[in-house]
């Protein structure tokens, strides 16, 4: 069966990979097979490789893009620790309903987490890329970590993302898409071992990048 992921860096610590929307990370409470990490413990199985890889952060099932493992918890626990001390540069590529007039902002409006009963202080900056006739290109940068931050923020601001069934109601626009139009562009950090910076790239997805020129 061919590989719906793409393994784009691989030491003895971590792997980078690049998912494609539809996949999920980890399962939910109905406990799904063939989630990525599912795969990725196969396929270091298959290899010999005596390691579980775990994931350092999330990616929302339709969400595509680049997303970073452990080889071990350990690796795992350093990993998380630069996210939570924001030293991990995430850049997104985010599709948004409507002419957003400001060429870039910052978004600090608060979130609610239900975990932890209470609103969390989240930022997120985003810069416009493109006004297209029925929505906005945007390159997107959480601040912070929150859930659905990019999802919960666009909308707050008039704005939800193409594709949005959440936080939004698809019926209410004329623009159709599939799925969230939410691509994990870039992801830049320091390698917890080696301590050298690395810097990740993705390329826009097929069915973003079809709507962006017009097919």
């Amino acid at each position: 069966m061919e590989k719906r992921y793409k393994i784009i860096y691989e030491d003895d610590w971590l792997m980078v990979i690049d998912k494609p929307s539809g996949m999920l990370i980890i399962p939910t409470p109905r406990k799904e097979t063939n989630t990525l990490t599912d795969l990725l413990n196969r396929d270091l199985d298959a290899r010999g490789i005596e390691t579980n890889a775990y994931p350092c952060h999330r990616l929302d099932r339709e969400t595509s893009g680049l997303i970073v493992y452990s080889k071990g918890k350990k690796i795992q626990k350093l990993l998380m620790d630069e996210f939570k001390q924001r030293v991990v540069k995430k850049t997104y590529i985010a599709f948004a309903h409507g002419t957003i007039k400001k060429d870039f902002d910052v978004i600090k409006n608060q979130i609610y987490n239900k975990n932890k009963n209470r609103s969390e202080p989240a930022v997120t900056r985003y810069r416009l890329m493109e006004r297209r006739k029925d929505f906005s290109v945007l390159e997107v940068e959480p601040v912070t970590g929150r859930t659905n931050q990019i999802r919960i923020h666009l909308k707050s601001i008039g704005h939800p993302l193409l594709g949005e069934s959440v936080y939004a109601f698809r019926k209410d626009f004329k623009l159709r898409f599939k799925r969230v139009a939410l691509h994990a562009k870039s992801i830049e950090f320091i390698h917890p071992i080696t301590k050298k910076c690395l810097r990740f790239v993705s390329p826009l997805p097929k069915d973003m990048e079809n709507l962006i020129q017009g097919r």
